[in-house]
């Protein structure tokens, strides 16, 4: 399992991430505050706080190309 903070500031953004989250064959989860929902879901991700950053969790030990394909999301 491996965590990271992203942000998705446009519609554009939450599109573009779904679809290349939806290529991998793992578990990937978003969480803002209490709220955790598939990462492979817009209407999931729309009901986050998409203001402030949001955490992705990859539920893998495989997640180096995921996480190269997202570096542009990423924040520190």
């Amino acid at each position: 399992m491996k965590t990271c903070k992203i942000r998705l500031s446009s519609i554009q953004d939450v599109r573009d991430f779904v679809e290349i989250v939806t290529r991998y064959d793992m578990e990937i989860d978003l969480s803002s505050g209490r709220y955790v929902v598939d990462a492979k879901s817009i209407m999931g991700i729309f009901s986050l706080d998409l203001m402030n950053t949001i955490t992705l969790t990859a539920h893998s030990d495989n997640t180096e190309k995921l996480f190269e394909e997202l570096k542009r999301f990423m924040v520190d």
